[in-house]
């Protein structure tokens, strides 16, 4: 179980970021407010996620791992995280990949 981040190394718009998840599965667009927070959970499907604008920081197994725009997490099934949104709030689409 595990998660990890790919860095963009450009920035992505929601365009092109919705035809990289709509490889996966069909994208659940959604946003915080800045410092919004999620409590620890788990899912029973492997999570892609692209941070749009703003940023957030997921907890995963003792280590932080900050998004920014056009960055990508993965989130193995059963992967217990959490998260804390930037001070400028975020967007993010994601998907749950069948396996």
């Amino acid at each position: 179980m595990g998660a990890w981040v790919t860095n963009a190394e450009q920035r992505l718009g929601r365009d092109e970021i919705a035809q990289l998840l709509a490889q996966h599965g069909r994208p659940r667009w959604w946003s915080n407010g800045p410092g919004d927070t999620y409590a620890p959970h788990a899912h029973a499907y492997h999570k892609v996620l692209y941070c749009v604008t703003g940023t957030i920081i997921f907890h995963v197994d003792g280590e932080d791992h900050m998004l920014s725009s056009g960055d990508r997490l993965d989130v193995e099934a059963d992967t217990e995280h959490a998260a804390t949104v930037g001070p400028e709030g975020v967007q993010c689409g994601e998907v749950a990949v069948e396996e």
